[in-house]
């Protein structure tokens, strides 16, 4: 008869599918004495999955920002064979952390962006399906929340963050919108927004791919966790973790954030910074990474049949030289 925790992993698992997860083992090779740090714990899915590759020598680090996650740790640690713990805290901060207390690893992912676990809680406010307070706080003891952006940035900055972060074509037709209305009452729920929205864009993208909140609610999400800024401070404190020959792996989820995870990539591989029409090299840059995915992993037809919201994830890996 299986355990308690087990039967509560098996029932995390089928509520939470995480993405790409046989392309980031192989990718990862984990060995039974890894030594693994998954930076955006969530449900766990991930988590469950390259856990079970390890064995009593090795040891799994679980992190992230959201104090829910550790309530999905707890069980999964009483049901795996390796030694492991949990940080709470945001995944460059707990990198820089490990980095400053001498700690190493050899394995080290992230899977970026909001978890399944916080889109399917309606009252976190992450999701633009469902009416709930206007939040969006993956750590929910910050202050700043969706709500604050809206109610007290200005109509240019909203236009601006709309544009930038979700990459909206009508981001000055919403900044417009969100401006006007909360002069009649401040935003505060979900709903609120996405009518907004609707009533702000051109009849026909109403109807065209997607919901047409989507990128609205991305860039909102992205500003009141600073995720970006985030993931820049991560990237290298997660590459001097590694011991040499480690692998460092990151799932991304829109442009912006490949964007970052790709030229960093690129930079590691990079021989000489110098600009081209130096005659010698003075930088003395060497080459520090090997891409192990020198195009980025998708999704294939079977995870898009079975798990639509993997469509946009992106793996990319890199092995420490």
């Amino acid at each position: 008869m299986p355990s308690a925790a087990a039967s509560f992993v098996t029932e995390m698992a089928m509520a939470h599918v995480p993405v790409l997860t046989q392309e980031l083992l192989d990718l990862l090779d984990v060995r039974p004495d890894s030594r693994v740090v998954d930076c955006t714990f969530g449900a766990g899915g991930h988590a469950a999955a390259v856990a079970a590759l390890l064995g009593p020598d090795g040891f799994l680090l679980a992190c992230d920002q959201d104090p829910i996650a550790e309530d999905y740790y707890l069980p999964l640690k009483t049901d795996i064979a390796c030694p492991s713990s949990f940080r709470l805290g945001n995944f460059a901060d707990v990198l820089a952390e490990l980095v400053g207390e001498g700690h190493t690893a050899t394995h080290i992912y992230l899977d970026l962006g909001v978890s399944s676990m916080q889109l399917d809680t309606p009252e976190r406010g992450f999701s633009y399906s469902y009416d709930a307070p206007l939040d969006m706080r993956m750590d929910t003891t910050q202050i700043l929340t969706a709500a604050d952006i809206l109610n007290t940035w200005t109509e240019p900055d909203l236009a601006e963050l709309f544009a930038k972060y979700g990459e909206e074509r009508f981001s000055r037709r919403i900044g417009r919108a969100v401006a006007a209305r909360r002069r009649l009452m401040p935003y505060s729920r979900t709903s609120e927004l996405v009518d907004t929205i609707k009533g702000a864009i051109p009849t026909p993208a109403r109807f065209g791919a997607g919901n047409p909140a989507r990128r609205v609610f991305q860039a909102l999400r992205i500003e009141v966790n600073d995720e970006l800024n985030s993931l820049r401070r991560a990237l290298p404190a997660a590459f001097a973790l590694l011991k040499p020959g480690g692998v460092l792996a990151v799932i991304s989820f829109h442009s912006l954030e490949d964007r970052i995870v790709k030229g960093f990539f690129a930079a590691k591989v990079q021989a000489c910074t110098c600009p081209p029409g130096f005659p010698i090299c003075v930088c003395g840059s060497q080459v520090q990474g090997d891409v192990l995915t020198h195009k980025a992993v998708t999704p294939g037809t079977r995870e898009l049949e079975t798990n639509p919201r993997s469509s946009s994830a992106k793996l990319r890996a890199l092995r420490k030289l």
